[in-house]
C-alpha cells in the first residue's frame, strides 16, 4: 500500500538503447530546407550527423572528420559537387553517394566517372536513401561486395529461389535453383570463358555499386576499348544467358540505362 506521507519519487526518464557504432553522414547540400530534412531523418535512423552549405566546407569537413558517408549535392553555390567528388577521392575513399536534382543520365555518368559509388535523384523516398546508405556503409566496412573472410571471400547473392555462387580464388562460378521449401536445390557449375569470368569478376568485387560502361570496359578489355559500349553489351548478354532464370528480366546483373550495370548486392546464406 502507498504511504501518502512519503514524496512521489520522480519519474525516470525511458532509456532508449543506441547502436554501438553510429555512423557519421557528412551532408554537403545548399538548400537549408533539405539539409534539415535529411538531418532529422537520419538523426532517427540513429545516425550521427555533420553539415556543409558549400563546396569549400564540404571538402574540408570530409577530410578532416572522416565520415562514415558522404551525401553531396552536385549543384552548389561555390563550386561543381563534382570538383569536390574528385578532392574529396584524392584524398579517401569514403562513400559518396550524390543528390541531385539533374536527371540527364550524362550526369550520373560524370558523377559516377568523378568517384561517386551511388547517385540518387531528387525527389526520393527515405526508404530509398537509407538503403543506399547501407548499401555505401557495407562497402566500406569490407561486407557489401565482399564477404568479412577476405578478399578473396565467396560472392553469394539468392533471388527468387536462385542462389548465384562466384569463388574468385578457384574460379569457380554455380548456379542453384531451390526445386521446393524441403529440397536445397540443384547445383550445377557454369562454364564461362575467360572473358565471361573476367568481366564477372571485376563485378564481383563491386557488388551493389553501379558500375559505368567506361569503368567496366577500362579495366576488363583495356583503355582503348572505353567507347565499344556495345562489345559489353553482348558480353553481358551471354553471362545473362548462363546465370539468369530469365535473361529477358535478370535479377543479379542489373541494366542501370544509359550508365552502365549492378551486381546485385553479395548476400552470403548462412547454413
Amino acid at each position: 500500500m502507498n504511504d501518502p506521507t512519503r514524496s512521489p519519487s520522480r519519474a525516470q526518464p525511458l532509456q532508449v538503447s543506441q547502436p554501438a557504432h553510429m555512423p557519421l553522414v557528412l551532408i554537403v547540400e545548399d538548400e537549408e530546407p533539405i539539409r534539415r530534412f535529411l538531418h532529422a531523418t537520419l538523426e532517427a535512423n540513429h545516425f550521427r550527423v555533420k553539415e556543409a552549405g558549400t563546396a569549400r566546407e564540404g571538402t574540408l569537413l570530409a577530410v578532416t572528420t572522416y565520415p562514415d558517408v558522404v551525401l553531396l549535392d552536385l549543384g552548389l553555390p561555390d563550386g561543381d559537387g563534382l570538383n569536390v567528388t574528385r578532392a574529396i577521392r584524392k584524398e579517401s575513399r569514403t562513400p559518396i553517394v550524390v543528390l541531385s536534382a539533374r536527371g540527364q543520365e550524362s550526369d550520373k555518368v560524370a558523377a559516377l566517372d568523378a568517384g561517386a559509388d551511388d547517385y540518387l535523384t531528387k525527389p526520393f523516398g527515405v526508404g530509398e536513401l537509407l538503403a543506399r546508405l547501407r548499401v555505401a556503409l557495407r562497402h566500406a566496412n569490407g561486407a557489401g561486395s565482399r564477404t568479412r573472410g577476405g578478399e578473396d571471400s565467396p560472392y553469394e547473392c539468392t533471388l527468387d529461389g536462385r542462389t548465384l555462387r562466384v569463388d574468385l580464388s578457384a574460379r569457380l562460378v554455380h548456379v542453384t535453383d531451390k526445386d521446393s521449401c524441403q529440397s536445397p536445390g540443384t547445383r550445377r557449375e557454369v562454364r564461362l570463358t575467360p572473358m565471361e569470368f573476367k568481366l564477372l569478376a571485376f563485378m564481383v568485387k563491386h557488388a551493389g555499386k553501379v558500375l559505368t560502361h567506361q569503368m567496366i570496359l577500362k579495366e576488363v578489355w583495356g583503355p582503348q576499348h572505353t567507347s565499344d559500349v556495345q562489345y559489353l553489351r553482348v558480353y553481358t548478354g551471354e553471362l545473362r544467358k548462363k546465370l539468369e532464370a530469365d535473361p529477358a528480366q535478370p535479377r543479379f546483373m542489373i541494366t542501370e540505362p544509359g550508365v552502365g550495370y549492378r551486381l546485385a548486392e553479395n548476400r552470403v546464406m548462412q547454413s
